[in-house]
C-alpha cells in the first residue's frame, strides 16, 4: 500500500510542477520575440561615432539640407540612430539646424 501512496505522490508531484510551469511568463512568447526580433545594439562612445559618421557622409552626398527621415533613410539607419548622430555632429560643430526639417552641414 505504500507503493501506491508513494506513486500517487509523485505524480501529484508532477502535477503541481506542470501547473507552476504553466504559471511562468510563456517561454514560447519570449523566444519568438527573441528570434525575430532585430538584434539590440548598445549605444557607447563607438557605436555613437560610427552614426554621426553616416550621417555626415548622407548629408555630404545630398549636398542640401535633410529632414531626420530623409537623413536616416539615405543612411540606411533608423531614425534613432540618425538622431545620436547628429547629436554629436551639433556638438562638434559639423552640423546645423533649427528644427527637424532643416538640417545641413555647418
Amino acid at each position: 500500500m505504500t507503493v501506491k501512496k508513494t506513486a500517487a505522490t509523485k505524480v501529484a508531484a508532477k502535477k503541481e510542477e506542470v501547473k507552476v510551469a504553466a504559471k511562468k511568463p510563456c517561454a514560447k512568447r519570449a523566444c519568438a520575440t527573441k528570434s525575430s526580433a532585430k538584434k539590440a545594439e548598445y549605444i557607447n562612445g563607438e557605436s555613437a561615432g560610427f552614426r554621426a559618421g553616416d550621417v555626415y557622409q548622407a548629408l555630404a552626398a545630398a549636398g542640401k539640407s535633410l529632414t531626420v527621415a530623409q537623413i536616416a533613410k539615405a543612411a540606411k539607419i533608423s531614425e534613432t540612430e540618425a538622431l545620436l548622430g547628429l547629436g554629436w555632429l551639433f556638438k562638434e560643430g559639423k552640423a546645423k539646424g533649427e528644427n527637424v526639417d532643416d538640417i545641413s552641414l555647418a
